[in-house]
């Protein structure tokens, strides 16, 4: 069977289990999808992507771990021929451009997922973009060509700190970072410190705020 004979092999990452299988039962129901993976976050998706055998990556931007920007960059370097849709909760400018310069093809919102995610991704497997309707193609464009600070910053740091500075902004403890990421409290420090100057950044209210403007957690 050729590739185009076959149905579109999906990924699904999103860290609510009723959500993963409800957008499934939506994909499922159409001929020309099959979902072979689901992940609970950016980590497992990127695993689970790199493994094979996936054509399309749907990705929650906001998951425990490693967010769906951060999987999404490592995904385009990784996997260059994987396409991607984003999911997000909010309708944000913002969150798109990141999301278009993380090499994504488009965005759903979860809102309305249950209409527009069949087309959506049926239009980025044909090799159009999926914005939303009310996003100017103009805005987008001027935004890729002239990437922000908070992009560079991004590039800076390595893909553990941006784990390290997600958990920090989703609230976790010392305690808690050490015990989710299997490292040592020394190490969690280390790289709390690091992060902290490489972006020229303070303290831990200034780490919540980049990480909310680099989309690694929802404001």
């Amino acid at each position: 069977m050729t590739a185009a004979d076959r149905p579109v092999r999906v990924l699904l990452a999103d860290d609510h289990p009723v959500v993963r299988h409800g957008l499934g039962l939506i994909l499922e129901a159409e001929p020309d999808f099959t979902v072979v993976a689901r992940a609970a976050d950016g980590a497992e998706a990127v695993a689970a992507a790199t493994a094979g055998g996936v054509d399309l990556a749907v990705l929650d931007i906001a998951m425990p771990r490693m967010s769906g920007l951060q999987a999404a960059r490592q995904l385009t370097r990784r996997c260059p021929e994987l396409v991607m849709l984003m999911l997000f909760m909010y309708d944000s400018e913002q969150y798109l451009l990141e999301a278009k310069r993380a090499g994504a093809a488009g965005y759903v919102l979860k809102s309305v997922a249950d209409r527009d995610l069949i087309a959506a991704c049926r239009a980025v497997m044909r090799g159009e973009s999926f914005p939303h309707p009310g996003m100017s193609g103009s805005v987008i464009e001027a935004a890729l060509r002239h990437p922000g600070r908070v992009s560079s910053n991004d590039r800076v740091l390595s893909a553990r700190e941006q784990e390290v500075v997600k958990l920090i902004a989703d609230g976790d403890s010392g305690r808690e970072i050490v015990e989710l990421l299997v490292i040592s409290a020394k190490t969690v420090e280390r790289h709390r410190a690091n992060i902290l100057q490489k972006l020229g950044l303070r303290d831990r209210v200034d780490l919540v705020r980049y990480a909310i403007r680099s989309g690694l957690t929802e404001p």
